[in-house]
């Protein structure tokens, strides 16, 4: 037998639990129109995505999870006449 058959892996993979995370540059990239300093101003008046800040208050790594970016896009729908 070999010992690569036995081997279990330290992290055994969960379904669906992936986050994607995002920097401020991929959330610009994947919102079209939207850049870098629009996504800062909306973080500081509260109107944009939800974002983390893994090194505490006054760190500066800010990430996004993909999932929140969409469903705020989402979120800002509007219709037409014609299709309300």
């Amino acid at each position: 037998m070999s010992t690569a058959a036995v081997v279990t892996p330290i992290r055994p993979v969960v379904r669906g639990a992936d986050v994607v995370w995002l920097g401020p540059a991929d959330v610009a990239a994947r919102v079209p129109g939207l850049t870098v300093e629009n996504l800062a101003e909306l973080r500081r008046t509260g109107k944009g995505p939800a974002y983390f800040k893994p090194t505490g208050k006054r760190g500066k790594v800010i990430i996004y999870s993909a999932a929140d970016v969409d469903a705020w896009v989402r979120s800002a729908r509007h219709s037409t006449r014609e299709q309300s």
